[in-house]
């Protein structure tokens, strides 16, 4: 089985359209149609996974963090992420991340794995976003049909779609034997509708627009609730122990109960105010700066575990995503603490 293979699965659940702007998620070292021996997961990229992969004979490791986010100008080890690409050359190791796009994923996605580590019910995407689009095609009335079976193959929404008769063409002028198709599809459905259109239709016109409808199944940290309210103190203890976070550092209690729970895994900070408006009780995170504490005022409850406690657990996620997908290569969970913060108890 080839490394496309499984990172075009990856990306049927966690498409890389849905990657932040600033991210760098995807194949980030090696071939696409190289055989895969056996995948490691991990967190984060670093050194000892690199070893550790060569020791248990992975030639493709799966990565939360992308370890190249910005472009590298040389390659003579002089750091860290020099090293580890070096080494993965070297070996013919690739090295796939699968960051932002699997944050902002509500089904398979890495909050949803926290909110159920947490016991969450009737939850729902906080920040929700809009990576939807319409094709709009003008295409002859006899080849409608087989357009739209295709489209609809590679992702086309057929609910979300509909046609028109004897409309204006591109030109402005009226033809009964043309057709306007109008398709709905997910951002990362884009590459295989295109190709598609280019199988079917290789030269009816087209034109592709974005849609600002805010989508429920994607987009930025998760809301939801317990199934019974606990006191805030109770609450902090059930994330430590659930989390398995080393300390919770947070914010003044409020002597109420705890019901609504908001979360983003990794640095959410940003997200504060959007938890606030949704009538959270307690805001799970990471990465707060001292001054962001203050903004709590009152309000809400900031509970920060530190990053890697928060994301932690998106390995067993990819994992459990992998196995029960294929069956033809090794898959390990890295033994690896890939975590650079360090805490003296």
């Amino acid at each position: 089985m080839k490394i496309k293979e499984l990172t075009q699965y990856l990306e049927t659940i966690a498409p890389s359209s849905y990657q932040e702007s600033y991210d760098n998620s995807g194949l980030i070292v090696g071939h696409p149609d190289t055989k895969i021996t056996g995948v490691l997961i991990c967190l984060d990229s670093i050194e000892a996974v690199i070893e550790e992969a060569i020791d248990k004979n992975c030639n493709v490791i799966v990565a939360h963090h992308p370890i190249v986010f910005r472009g590298l100008k040389k390659l003579n080890g002089r750091n860290y992420v020099e090293r580890v690409i070096i080494k993965a050359i070297q070996y013919e190791i690739a090295i796939y991340a699968i960051h932002t796009n699997l944050d902002n994923v509500y089904h398979q996605g890495v909050n949803g794995k926290i909110a159920k580590r947490l016991g969450l019910i009737n939850t729902r995407i906080l920040a929700p976003k809009s990576f939807s689009k319409k094709l709009q095609i003008f295409a002859p009335a006899t080849h409608s049909h087989n357009i739209r079976e295709a489209l609809y193959s590679a992702g086309a929404n057929p609910s979300a779609s509909h046609s028109s008769i004897g409309v204006g063409n591109k030109s402005g002028k009226n033809s009964l034997g043309e057709v306007r198709l109008e398709l709905r599809f997910s951002a990362g459905r884009q590459s295989a509708i295109l190709r598609a259109l280019r199988e079917v239709a290789p030269d009816v016109p087209y034109d592709i627009f974005s849609v600002e409808n805010k989508s429920s199944e994607i987009g930025s940290g998760m809301i939801g609730e317990l199934k019974t309210p606990i006191k805030e103190t109770k609450f902090l203890k059930h994330i430590k122990k659930q989390m398995k976070a080393k300390c919770v550092r947070y914010t003044k209690l409020r002597n109420r109960k705890i019901k609504t729970v908001a979360l983003c895994g990794g640095s959410g900070s940003f997200l504060l105010s959007t938890a606030i408006a949704q009538g959270a009780d307690l805001f799970l995170t990471a990465d707060f700066k001292y001054h962001e504490f203050f903004d709590a005022d009152q309000r809400i409850v900031i509970a920060d575990i530190g990053h890697y406690e928060s994301e932690q657990f998106t390995s067993n996620l990819l994992y459990d995503i992998i196995t029960k997908k294929f069956s033809t290569f090794a898959v390990y969970l890295t033994s690896t603490n890939t975590n650079p913060v360090k805490y003296l108890i």
